[in-house]
Order: C-alpha cells, then structure tokens, then sequence
C-alpha cells in the first residue's frame, strides 16, 4: 500500500514539475475521436512544440492546486487530456481549435492557463486567433522598417532641397 502511494506522489511531482515549465496548458475532452485521430492530434501538436497527455483526474488536480491553479482543476473531470507547451503560449489552443473544427466538434476545450492565469473557453479561443511568436515579430519588424524607409526619404528630400537653395 505505501508503495502506490509513494509512487503516485512522484507521479504528482512529474506533473506538478511539467505544469510550472509550461508557457500554455490546455485541458480538452476528447470522448469523439477514434484512436487514429488522436494519433493524428498528438502528431499535430508535436509539430508544434506541444506535449499531450492524459493523466489521472486525481494526479493532475493535485499537480494543479500544488502550482496553484485552484481555479483549473474543476476542469480536470471525465475523460481529460492536457496539451503542455513549454515555449509557445498559442499553439495548444491554435491547434485544438483547428481540430475542432476539422472533427466536428468532437473535441471539446474545457480550461487552459496561459502565463499561470486560468483561461476560460472564450479567452483560450480569443488566443487561438492570434498569430504564432515569429509572424508578430515579423509583422513588428516589417512595421519598424517601414517607418524608417520613411523617414531616410523624408531627411534624403530635405538635404536635396537644402543642396538646390
């Protein structure tokens, strides 16, 4: 008896431990889809830098009230799994909004945390809209880069209309 206690407190530890070096962690049911298409999702979100996993409910509560994501665990009921994503806080929600979408509603986002702030439903689908990291960097640098092109021709217009004085 004391050693499956033990052992489900280091499995507690092992998630407690993956929950606090998450950037993003999204917990969605998952009772529509086939094996395959599981399959398919994990592959997805491994594409995509993220980890999914299904822990016991009891595991996985107690790992989030220990990082203190009290507000989380009412999620963690029924067939759950979670997606972790250590780097990029959009890609989970990204990807199981799209499969979403492709599975006709067979999955179901329940609760996530983001930058350890508890996201409902609607927050997590208002972040799954946004652009990855890189394409906001892009889109920054092409912004800056145009303000400068601009300004270098404005200063160039004025040295040439000082020159023809």
């Amino acid at each position: 008896m004391k050693e499956s206690i033990l052992k489900k407190q280091e499995e507690v530890t092992v998630v407690t431990e993956k929950m606090k070096a998450s950037q993003a962690i999204v917990a969605f049911k998952y009772q529509g889809l086939t094996v395959d298409k599981f399959q398919q999702l994990r592959r997805e979100m491994r594409k995509n830098g993220c980890e999914v996993s299904v822990i016991k409910n009891n595991i996985s509560s107690r790992a989030a009230k220990a990082c203190g994501y009290d507000d989380f665990t009412d999620a963690l009921s029924g067939p759950v799994a979670i997606a972790f994503s250590e780097k990029d806080v959009v890609a989970p929600a990204k990807v199981l909004f799209q499969a979403l979408k492709a599975e006709d509603n067979k999955i179901e986002v329940v609760k996530g945390v983001v930058d350890g702030v508890v996201y409902d439903y609607d927050k997590l689908h208002a972040l799954s809209v946004l652009p990855s990291y890189e394409t906001l960097l892009t889109q920054l640098a092409a912004g800056m880069l145009g303000t400068v092109s601009q300004l270098a021709i404005g200063l160039n217009m004025l040295v040439e209309k000082g020159q023809e004085a």
